[in-house]
């Protein structure tokens, strides 16, 4: 039943998202724009990555091979997180659900005392040091070897394992990355810093697993046959280089990006002084 959830989660998406759409398109009476279609492709290629991610032959070798569970954890964290993140998914989700169940839904969440804590919960988590924080420490928790191995020996613990992962990756990447109705409250240039900060957890990870001088994980310590014929520790620090490598190439794409879309850009002072030169020179201002 584990191995179908994310299928079921997925195409329950995947069909929400789908007659959302057309609603819109049906009550504009037109298609949608270009825009709205990349985010549409880009909203799908987030649920794809999801798919292959836990529903292809990567989950099964990612029992036997920890670098290939690392494959596994980096296309959940940076790859399909920002790709849904970028298809502003939200409101093509909701609108196909029946306007009174979507009544009932919305006051209970704004209303109901039983969910202040999870009002609370929501407001923290949605602010930039809140979403730094929950991705951060989920990472770290999750590559303790006790956690570690307590996901490869317990089904339900690997799901909420790489729900979390999605959730908190979402979070993170939705603090720098424009996602209608949500927007950034960082600056181009916080956004940047950001990310480089949360990469470097990633990167301290990576490197602990790359100079420990045994395996840390006794599941995979333990695999007699594991495929290749590479050594548990071998194994390791190759789950340590997709980490370092492969785990961290959205990101530099970003900060590269980030920085020539921030260098690119005048800053205020500068069109401020552009905009009052104009309106001078056409007698707006004396």
């Amino acid at each position: 039943m584990v191995v179908y959830l994310p299928l079921a989660l997925v195409w329950a998406a995947f069909t929400l998202h789908l007659a959302g759409e057309r609603r819109v398109a049906v009550v504009r009476r037109r298609p949608r724009d270009r825009q709205a279609r990349w985010r549409a492709c880009s909203f799908y290629a987030g649920l794809l990555t999801i798919v292959i991610a836990l529903a292809s032959p990567i989950d099964s070798l990612a029992q036997k091979l920890f670098w290939v569970h690392m494959i596994q954890h980096v296309l959940l964290l940076t790859i399909a997180a920002p790709l849904i993140v970028l298809g502003a998914p939200w409101m093509s989700i909701w609108r196909p659900l029946p306007l009174d169940v979507r009544r009932r839904m919305a006051r209970t969440v704004a209303w109901s005392p039983w969910l202040a804590p999870v009002r609370a919960a929501g407001r923290a988590l949605g602010r930039p040091l809140g979403a730094w924080l929950a991705f951060s420490i989920d990472l770290v928790l999750w590559h303790i070897p006790a956690a570690y191995d307590l996901t490869l020996n317990h089904v339900w613990v690997h799901a909420f394992e790489h729900i979390t992962f999605l959730l908190f990756g979402m979070l993170l990447w939705a603090q720098v990355l424009d996602s209608p109705p949500l927007r950034p409250h960082l600056r181009p240039d916080q956004r940047v810093y950001y990310i480089i900060s949360a990469a470097v957890v990633g990167w301290l990870l990576s490197l602990v697993l790359a100079f420990a001088p045994r395996p840390l994980y006794p599941v995979y310590a333990h695999i007699a046959n594991r495929p290749g014929g590479i050594s548990a520790l071998v194994d390791q620090q190759l789950a340590a280089g997709v980490m370092l490598g492969p785990g961290s190439l959205t990101m530099t794409v970003f900060v590269f990006f980030g920085l020539y879309r921030w260098l690119e850009s005048p800053d205020d002072d500068a069109q401020a002084g552009s905009e009052l030169r104009r309106r001078s020179a056409a007698g707006g201002v004396p």
